[in-house]
């Protein structure tokens, strides 16, 4: 339990339903869907299209969505990929032969956008209530407006020139060339009619017609190779879950091409360490050096699975394990290997993740995503889209598993975690910040399960990050454990933002009760009732 005396938050209790987003509107939608009868499904998607509007940094109808949904008696999740496509005409040779490289503000880093067509499957197979239906609160937010928030404002200011560059975005995203301030209300009135037209129309309002044919004329008149029939071929896909075993609890990730993967293998590498008896630097270290084996695999190997066998049985394996276990010097650091000999890289980027548990039992974990801040900061003029970076993933590198290629999904960096136990949902989860995801669900994993810390506690205590050749950890640890992971090898720096942002819903079935806890690090909140 945490000091009373000291700024901080309390875990939510509820005895019916709860909900956990990283903005106050968006969590309080999806308490208004519960209480007036939706289920968890009607109530994440009217969350999560709120939040398109009043966050547009970090998500927006222009992204992707991935879920896990964990269905009241289900023994296994449901596993939805709704990420996006590249275009038909991308090939690596076309980039190589005319010399054009995938920058983060180029039309080459946008694949079709599967935000849309996932929310309208989700709610299509396991909502009650009409994708049209769930989009009115995020129409009246658009047309009428809302006020920044404070974490959305910060991000806002230090991520302008992103939309500079695109006169649309920057009309419709700057306030007299500047980003607006805190608490100021911001409309999106074109925003707004590409919603009440999806709503009418459904994904098509999206996929095909004035939409389509807007964003893809932007896109073309940049140099894009994307075409209507692209925007027309759209469609998520319901996948197998993959999972591991921590501490009792089964673990459920989407497979790639996410990089869900990469969090069951850390999750490996720390079972048979006694993570809750380690010292803070210890624990950290091992932490680190768990980090880089599971992330050094990813970058060589994940991709989209139509395209390149990843290898995940084998990821998952005993031999596996043994490996990168076996490659852990608790006394300093190592460079990470490939095992076997088999031979990627993306940077912090922004997303939002909400959980929802119903009265019914039903869990839904969700995440939503532009990559970057404000994605490429390219906007359809007419239909106020901004659209998304996350082909900014992909290589142009012949025979590389996430080279680019036609019709082809980049390896994704945004994960939806569930917890299960015994063949039911104990607690959909999810820690936003690009690459930071993996690791996140495994620290978060890790604070509850071997630190015993409450939902809240684990959201709140302090990160690090090992990636790229250094170790980022925020100001919560204490300077004698940076000095301590400097001292084993470790090119330990101060984190130069706040590391990611988590939602977690505890379902306490032996009391017949919900835990929410909500990241400080973000605008957001748990609400339960």
């Amino acid at each position: 339990m945490r000091d009373f005396q000291r700024a901080g938050r309390s875990p939510v209790h509820a005895g019916e339903a709860a909900v956990a987003t990283s903005h106050p509107l968006s969590t309080l939608t999806a308490i208004e869907v519960l209480r007036s009868g939706g289920n968890a499904v009607d109530a994440g998607i009217a969350a999560v299209a709120v939040q398109c509007v009043v966050d547009p940094l970090m998500t927006g109808i222009g992204g992707d969505c991935f879920a896990l949904y964990a269905p009241k008696g289900a023994a296994v999740p449901i596993a939805l990929n709704g990420s996006g496509r590249s275009p038909a005409a991308a090939t690596d040779a076309w980039y190589l032969e005319n010399g054009v490289t995938i920058t983060p503000t180029s039309p080459h880093a946008v694949t079709v956008p599967g935000a849309i067509a996932a929310w309208a499957r989700l709610a299509a197979d396991h909502g009650t209530r009409s994708l049209g239906a769930l989009l009115q609160p995020a129409i009246r937010y658009a047309e009428t407006g809302f006020p920044v928030q404070p974490r959305v404002g910060w991000d806002w200011a230090r991520n302008v020139e992103r939309v500079r560059h695109d006169p649309g975005a920057a009309a419709t995203y700057l306030v007299d060339g500047a980003a607006p301030s805190i608490g100021a209300t911001m409309r999106l009135p074109k925003l707004a009619a590409t919603l009440r037209r999806i709503a009418e129309a459904g994904p098509r309002g999206f996929y095909e017609g004035p939409v389509a044919r807007d964003i893809v004329s932007h896109l073309r008149g940049l140099g894009g190779l994307h075409t209507e029939e692209d925007f027309a071929a759209a469609a998520p896909e319901i996948v197998t879950p993959i999972t591991t075993r921590y501490r009792g609890y089964d673990v459920y990730e989407c497979p790639p091409s996410g990089q869900g993967l990469a969090a069951l293998m850390m999750l490996n590498v720390l079972e048979p360490f006694d993570v809750g008896a380690l010292s803070e630097l210890d624990r950290v270290h091992l932490l680190a050096e768990a980090c880089k084996q599971g992330y050094h695999h990813r970058d060589a190997l994940f991709a989209d699975p139509d395209l390149h066998a990843v290898p995940v049985e084998h990821l998952l394996s005993d031999a596996w394990r043994a490996s990168a276990r076996g490659a852990i010097d608790m006394a300093r650091a190592r460079e990470p290997e490939i095992y076997p000999e088999i031979a990627n890289e993306v940077a912090h980027k922004d997303t939002v993740y909400l959980c929802v548990v119903d009265r019914d039992g039903n869990a839904l974990s969700l995440i939503n995503s532009l990559f970057q801040g404000f994605g490429t900061g390219l906007m359809g003029p007419e239909s106020g889209v901004l659209l998304h970076n996350r082909g900014f993933s992909f290589r142009v590198e012949p025979g590389h598993p996430n080279t680019i290629a036609p019709r082809k999904r980049p390896m994704h960096t945004i994960i939806p975690g569930m917890l299960m136990r015994d063949g039911r949902a104990v607690a959909p989860f999810g820690v936003m910040g690009g690459h930071y995801q993996a690791m996140g669900h495994v620290e978060l994993l890790s604070g509850l399960l071997d630190r015993g810390l409450d939902v809240q506690e684990a959201l709140d205590a302090p990160r690090s990050f090992a990636y790229g050749g250094v170790v980022e950890m925020e100001s919560g640890f204490p300077e004698e454990v940076v000095a301590g992971m400097r001292a084993r090898g470790h090119a330990a720096i101060p984190a130069p933002l706040p590391i990611g942002g988590g939602q977690i819903i505890w379902i306490d079935h032996a009391r017949g009760t919900l835990v929410a806890g909500s990241d400080p690090r973000k605008d957001g909140s748990a609400l339960g009732y």
